[in-house]
């Protein structure tokens, strides 16, 4: 694995550990995920209001995951701006692939200008997390 894929590769393996439990109760996981690393900062607030939400749902499943969230904003904020595109790409394949409901991705590529679907986006937008 090259030296510049090993945080995307920290990144997804943090995500597939945790994001089960953070966005069990969202409409569009993938939106909610794509909401999180869409600008050039991690969305904390986004990202801590769905902790919140698990918080007082699952008190003791949430706590362990403030700390690798936190990890996990800091780490996207680092990131150069290529790798932050192809991560956002990634979830838009892994996102295509669940919804074919197989674990091929589809050919191509989303156009990185592009916003993330759904609600999610919508109130990034109003706090004025993404710029269109």
């Amino acid at each position: 694995m090259s030296p510049a894929f090993q945080p995307i590769h920290h990144l997804a393996q943090q995500s597939r550990v945790h994001a089960p439990a953070l966005l069990a109760g969202a409409d569009d996981p993938h939106a909610e995920l794509l909401a999180m690393v869409w600008g050039p900062r991690f969305d904390r607030q986004h990202a801590l209001d769905l902790w919140a939400r698990l918080s007082q749902q699952q008190p003791a499943e949430a706590l362990p995951l403030l700390p690798a969230l936190l990890s996990a904003a800091d780490r996207f904020d680092t990131l150069g701006v290529p790798v932050q595109h192809r991560l956002r790409r990634l979830i838009v394949r892994h996102h295509a692939a669940a919804a074919r409901g197989g674990p091929d991705l589809p050919p191509g590529r989303p156009k990185a200008n592009q916003p993330p679907w759904g609600a999610a986006t919508r109130a990034a937008v109003e706090r004025g997390g993404l710029s269109e």
